[in-house]
């Protein structure tokens, strides 16, 4: 049994309810179904339980949805009213449940975080937000591999929506190190996933610029840059958002505190991790003025800290990934090139497909090899500049 309080002022008087009512101690107060019709009712039910209690566990997705839609709400700033009004509804959220089990449209998932992260409005950004991140949440925790494939691989050919791409996969990247690796709470994973996603949006529009820009930043540029951080936090309240753990993650992503997590603050760790997974985001990336790096390099660079020690926040970015993530292209024994679909059994095997024959020449179809076998095991890294072929990710997808 999972307890979760609920707000009186949620109950919809003259509404079947959506789910079981129970008082603090567990015992049945309601069924599902029961309507209570006035404030007399509730005050009924309040003098037997004293505090209404939904348990998540057999209220089911009717519950989950409500508190999402309750955080959307909340993040938007959405008057008191509206809170208290808003209705639970087990159908509705069956039906976005079937609208949303199928494969990400990465490419649509761009251009919509861009257009949210470019122009914030105070009027619908909560909502848009939430609704992004909970897909970024879904395809991340339900399909981590798929999700790291196409960001990764994504990360290093675009250009023009480079900002929200980024922030995409480091939003991404941190949530399943969070929780697959250090094992967070899955509430602290969320918060972590926000701040990552929002950590740039101050930005967004000036970092796309930025990586078309092949003259030197200028005095105002740098200034914005190093300012952003602030500045995203500020942005962010304006907007609507409260949450302090999410407004410091932000605040203090750029700084640099290396040394054990366990000495750090809630808030202080989750900033480290998102800035280990920025300095792996930002290194795939390709710019006018150079080419992306190699996803290992990238890796290696989030892996030790400014004092060139293991960073234990970079280190669980690695293994979370793997040395050679999805989304990577690697040289095989054989001498083909490959792309990694999913991590293996050990970190240094994982499932590929191959793209480029020996001789350096395309496929066609991607063939799946082995990286366990001696014969067809990675000899290293190969840069996306020396891969002469362009794949499509809805197809990646299907390989994983």
């Amino acid at each position: 049994m999972n307890l979760v309080p609920l707000s009186i002022d949620s109950i919809h008087f003259g509404q079947p309810l959506p789910f079981v009512l129970r008082g603090a101690d567990g015992a049945l107060l309601a069924q599902k179904g029961f309507i209570i019709r006035n404030r007399t009712d509730l005050n009924t039910l309040l003098a037997r339980g004293v505090q209404l209690y939904v348990d998540t566990d057999e209220s089911g997705e009717s519950h989950r949805a409500y508190l999402a839609g309750l955080q959307r709400m909340l993040i938007a700033d959405t008057n008191l009213g509206e809170i208290a009004s808003m209705k639970m509804s087990a159908a509705e959220s069956t039906e976005r449940d079937r609208e949303d089990t199928g494969p990400a449209d990465w490419p649509a998932l761009q251009e919509r975080a861009t257009q949210l992260l470019r122009s914030p409005q105070p009027g619908d950004f909560g909502t848009r937000f939430q609704a992004l991140h909970e897909e970024l949440v879904r395809h991340s925790s339900q399909s981590p591999d798929a999700t790291v494939l196409a960001l990764v691989y994504l990360s290093a050919q675009e250009t023009r929506l480079y900002s929200a791409t980024h922030a995409m996969l480091v939003s991404c990247v941190c949530m399943i190190a969070a929780r697959e690796v250090l094992r967070w709470p899955e509430a602290r994973v969320l918060t972590l996933g926000r701040a990552a996603l929002s950590m740039n949006v101050a930005m967004t529009e000036l970092q796309d610029q930025l990586v078309q820009q092949a003259q030197p930043l200028t005095a105002a540029q740098i200034a914005a840059v190093e300012s952003h951080a602030h500045r995203s936090e500020a942005l962010l309240r304006q907007l609507g958002v409260a949450d302090a753990l999410w407004l410091e993650a932000v605040r203090n992503h750029h700084h640099r505190l290396p040394g054990p997590m366990a000495d750090k603050t809630e808030a202080q760790q989750m900033a480290r991790l998102i800035q280990r997974a920025d300095i792996f985001a930002a290194r795939l990336a390709p710019r006018i003025s150079r080419l992306p790096m190699p996803v290992t390099a990238a890796m290696q660079a989030s892996y030790y800290d400014e004092q060139q020690q293991v960073d234990e926040a970079g280190a669980a970015l690695v293994k979370a990934l793997g040395i050679y993530p999805p989304g990577a292209f690697v040289r095989l024994a054989t001498q083909e090139i490959a792309i990694v679909l999913k991590r293996g059994p050990s970190a240094t095997t994982p499932r590929v497909a191959v793209v480029m024959n020996r001789s350096g020449m395309p496929t066609g179809e991607m063939i799946p090899r082995n990286t366990a076998q001696p014969s067809c095991k990675i000899t290293g890294p190969v840069a996306h500049k020396d891969v002469r072929v362009q794949l499509q990710v809805a197809r990646l997808i299907a390989m994983v």
